[in-house]
């Protein structure tokens, strides 16, 4: 039987989260995720596939019908920040940014401080566990960004970068992004119930 989950109309995270309730409490083998915008697609078959699933997506360029398959005798899967066992040597450091400036009172200068901030951020070595940009800061990771190549580095180096959806989409630069994952409230919350200290900007 596959159970049908309708999230039209939701806003972030609101389809994650009707999922994640199906899966928790009815265990399905197989489930059918009717969606309206691109960044809940992806998040949905995101964490359809991060839970087990083979996912398939069928867009007709307005919804888009998120199908996944499981064998319920396996083992569930875990969400990556669950998967990753504690470190006593380093500590979980998840860096939240949310503008394209740091501070106020001079936005040319609060456009350099944070150029300089994520060039920077390498400087934490294993300490820094997440980036998560938001609202305006999602504009770092499209096309044409000028720190595409130190958000990048980061990715090379282990962080693991998360983009709001909600946002890109807010700002239609979705088909932009060509870093980071995109992600959603849901998966910032538990990021940051799972990060040793968050830092905002």
């Amino acid at each position: 039987m596959t159970i049908e989950i309708n999230g039209i109309g939701l806003a972030c995270p609101g389809p994650v989260v009707k999922t994640k309730e199906a899966l928790e409490t009815r265990n399905p083998a197989q489930i059918r995720v009717t969606v309206d915008n691109d960044a809940a697609a992806e998040n949905v078959s995101r964490f359809l596939t991060y839970n087990g699933f083979e996912v398939s997506v069928d867009s007709d360029g307005r919804t888009s019908v998120i199908e996944g398959t499981r064998d319920i005798t396996a083992v569930d899967s875990p969400l990556p920040q669950e998967m990753e066992a504690n470190d006593p040597e380093h500590q979980k450091i998840m860096v939240m940014i949310a503008s394209q400036t740091i501070g106020k009172g001079d936005d040319l200068l609060g456009e350099k401080l944070m150029a300089s901030f994520l060039k920077t951020l390498k400087e934490m070595g294993e300490d820094l566990w997440r980036v998560v940009f938001v609202n305006a800061g999602v504009k770092f990771t499209i096309e044409g960004s000028e720190l595409l190549g130190d958000i990048r580095a980061l990715e090379e180096q282990g962080v693991h970068v998360l983009v709001c959806g909600t946002c890109l989409t807010h700002f239609d630069i979705l088909d932009q992004k060509k870093v980071g994952e995109t992600t959603n409230m849901l998966d910032i919350v538990t990021a940051m119930q799972l990060a040793e200290k968050v830092i905002n900007l």
